[in-house]
């Protein structure tokens, strides 16, 4: 799917992953419509990328579909969009959980759903997802995110069946750690010891990649990460009883109180 002159449609803009992807679509002469909750943050990226702007709240699934109301003509979904949703199931209250699942699941299958019927008439288009490898392995204190990015996963690659005899593509994109954004760096909390990051702008390429090659899934991570997610992922209860997640509680904890706010 060739991005220029395409009209690209940017969920969760305002984020350090939305923020750089807006930029990279613009170089690559997209068409651009960003979207996140913060209406003055978004005119911010607007007036440096010349997109426009569509303020939403994807844990509304009536914002949700006043979003593509107001983008009929998109031909390309990049859903960005997430919430970090850390934490101890135990502590979130039943409304917490719904808008969690709502963002960081609900409103890409909506859009998708939404988005793609234009897409098959015309047998032109892609949907792009940014998931996370946590779609791959789970680790502690993240049921809800784990939950709702092996859900994106799940769908993407099934949807991707559906639509690909009727010429539109679809790809998920899946990162690692991110070391200058995220949760990690918004935090202050340490990366696990011994696992690597990677950079926004790797995590902007792999999207740009996916879109224009048609990719199914690429990950964005360290080699040796890619393959502890491998052996989590095919493995779980050996994975649990190696500690191949060792380390990570004392960090997460640290993150989980930071984040509790943004539930």
């Amino acid at each position: 799917m060739r991005i220029s002159g395409a009209t690209v449609l940017l969920t969760g803009a305002t984020g350090g992953i939305g923020r750089t992807l807006a930029r990279r679509l613009a170089e690559s002469g997209a068409e651009l419509v960003v979207t996140g909750r913060r209406a003055e943050a978004l005119r911010e990226i607007a007036r440096e990328t010349g997109a426009r702007v569509v303020a939403a709240d994807l844990a509304d699934p009536g914002q949700v579909a006043r979003l593509a109301e107001e983008c009929p003509d998109t031909d390309i979904l990049v859903a960005n969009a997430a919430l970090p949703a850390s934490g101890d199931l135990l502590d979130y209250t039943p409304e917490q959980i719904d808008r969690a699942m709502a963002v960081n699941l609900g409103a890409p299958v909506l859009l998708a759903r939404l988005l793609a019927p234009r897409m098959v008439r015309v047998r032109r288009g892609h949907l792009a997802f940014v998931g996370s490898l946590s779609g791959k392995a789970a680790t502690p204190y993240s049921s809800l995110y784990t939950a709702a990015k092996f859900g994106l996963r799940g769908f993407a690659h099934s949807i991707r069946l559906d639509l690909a005899p009727h010429g539109v593509g679809v790809s998920l994109v899946q990162p690692g750690f991110v070391g200058e954004a995220g949760m990690f760096a918004d935090t202050g909390a340490e990366v696990p010891g011994g696992v690597r990051t990677v950079t926004l702008a790797q995590v902007a390429d792999g999207v740009i990649r996916s879109i224009t090659g048609n990719r199914a899934e690429t990950d964005i991570a360290p080699a040796g990460l890619r393959l502890r997610c491998a052996v989590a992922n095919q493995f779980p209860g050996f994975a649990g009883r190696r500690g191949t997640w060792a380390g990570v509680p004392d960090s997460v904890r640290r993150i989980v109180e930071a984040q509790r706010a943004l539930r």
